[in-house]
């Protein structure tokens, strides 16, 4: 993302806990716009530094999207996430 890089495991992690907070009891889910994935014990290390910026909402939303597509290859989604697309 721009001049941010992460592995791709940590953003498939990431993928995970956004995907995790969006499958909650709709009664029960904080507005995603609210909801940061730095409350999140289990993020990976890698973000923290992302945590501390005021775009990080928006870091994540596309580092998420570059790994939506469930049978994307590991080549393409190293390059979208190296920002290389």
């Amino acid at each position: 993302d721009g001049d941010l890089k992460f592995s791709l495991e940590s953003v498939k992690k990431l993928k995970e806990l956004m995907d995790e907070n969006r499958h909650i009891n709709p009664r029960m889910v904080v507005s995603v716009a609210s909801y940061s994935p730095c409350d999140e014990k289990d993020l990976p290390e890698e973000f923290q530094s992302v945590c501390k910026r005021e775009d990080a909402s928006m870091i994540f939303e596309r580092l998420n999207l570059a790994v939506q597509e469930d049978d994307l290859c590991e080549i393409c989604a190293n390059a979208a996430c190296a920002g290389c697309v």
